[in-house]
């Protein structure tokens, strides 16, 4: 199939945007696996996250989307390494044509926790302590997959252990939560979905 020299242009433009997002969130990683070395403290990575709801590189079912009922789909996830002290979770599309669209923001997930159930409430503090922060929505909590045109968008679901609580308050952006993770992050586990309208 023929593409257009635009048509490339763009494809090109949202694997760099891709590219950028697994970047930050490896110096993120990387800033704290540093540290540890400098320390003499091995530095495990391995979490892995899942979802019973879709599989990795497949599509999101309609009802995690803003052609359903928009819920957020259940987590799953390994344990973490030794330390973890809280867990945060970023969800975003890279394929947004104005850059990352931030779909959630959630943090100080406790330790303990090694799912989210479907449906979380939209809620700024949960139940077990837990926050969720602002989406690019100008939300709180879980926004789903809108993406514009018919273009197929990729959703990266990011889950950090943290060696410390966060504890920002309630209603806290992406970049904000970013900037308190950095030096921080143990592991972290990436799930990616598809979307289509």
């Amino acid at each position: 199939m023929r593409v257009s020299v635009n048509e490339g242009w763009k494809r090109i433009g949202e694997r760099m945007r891709r590219a950028m997002w697994v970047a930050a969130a490896g110096l993120l990683l990387a800033t704290t696996a540093a540290g540890c070395r400098g320390a003499g403290l091995a530095v495990p990575v391995r979490l892995e996250l899942t979802s019973p709801s879709f599989q990795n590189g497949s599509s999101i079912p309609a009802q995690f989307t803003c052609d359903g009922a928009g819920i957020s789909p259940r987590l799953i996830w390994s344990a973490p390494p030794a330390g973890t002290k809280a867990f945060a979770l970023i969800v975003l599309d890279p394929d947004a044509p104005g850059g990352p669209f931030t779909h959630w923001v959630l943090y100080d997930l406790p330790a303990g926790t090694r799912s989210l159930a479907e449906a979380l409430p939209a809620e700024g503090r949960l139940g077990d302590g837990a926050r969720q922060g602002r989406n690019d929505f100008g939300k709180t909590g879980y926004g789903g997959p809108c993406p514009p045109g018919h273009q197929q968008h990729h959703y990266l679901f990011t889950l950090f252990a943290l060696d410390r609580r966060l504890n920002l308050t309630a209603g806290a952006t992406r970049s904000q939560v970013e900037a308190a993770m950095r030096g921080h992050v143990l592991a972290l586990s990436e799930l990616t979905g598809l979307y289509r309208r």
